[in-house]
């Protein structure tokens, strides 16, 4: 198994790498804010999901095949950024209820658990962060490679859980405030889908 004082470093560099706001916190943010905490929540899971599955393609090593193949790699990165545009254009063409005390939620929990796992499992960067991160903290010596970066895998995927659902719930009590007023009703799905649009466009800019 992984030594005490690995486990300790790797725990202090993962938290540090997701506290620092990324597209998965601005996602997060962007569906409490317009839809509330549960739906923060939701999102925040459907991340860590898909994370589960980065971490499972970088154990059986299927993440480099993305990692060496540029023809793969540009593939994924493309469905994933027009996903997220697709996402964003809804957002943005879609009617805001005309209540705002009527207390409709813009999407469901379920729903954005969905999209939240397909836009993390299409984003090519995070294959190849599992792919070049959790090895630098394997110990051949200390056991079964494969055992250890499951290990390590889950406790990135714990914190990054934890750590979306701490800025969901903020967002999602700013956003139950924000809803109260129907000027920022009537603007805050252009807001998200603005901010999904810009991911997609990140995404696809991005180089190997």
């Amino acid at each position: 198994m992984i030594d005490l004082s690995t486990l300790i470093a790797y725990i202090a560099v993962v938290l540090g790498f997701v506290f620092i706001p990324g597209p998965a916190t601005l996602l997060t943010i962007a569906r409490a804010t317009s839809s509330g905490t549960k739906v923060g929540i939701a999102t925040g899971a459907g991340i860590a999901a898909g994370d589960i599955f980065h971490t499972v393609m970088a154990i059986l090593g299927i993440s480099a095949i993305i990692a060496t193949s540029a023809t793969l790699f540009s593939i994924v990165k493309y469905i994933g950024a027009a996903y997220l545009v697709y996402l964003g254009i809804r957002a943005i063409i879609e009617k805001t209820p005309a209540d705002p005390s009527a207390g409709a939620l813009a999407i469901s929990a379920g729903k954005a658990f969905r999209q939240a796992v397909l836009t993390e499992v299409l984003n090519p960067k995070t294959a190849l962060f599992f792919l070049a991160f959790l090895p630098q903290f394997v110990r051949p010596e200390n056991g079964t490679v494969m055992l250890q970066l499951a290990v390590l895998g889950i406790v990135f995927v714990v914190l990054g859980l934890f750590s979306t659902v701490v800025f969901a719930v903020s967002a999602g009590r700013l956003g139950s405030f924000l809803r109260r007023n129907p000027t920022v009703l009537k603007w805050q799905g252009k807001v998200v889908g603005g901010i999904y649009c810009a991911l997609g466009v990140r995404l696809a800019l991005q180089q190997r």
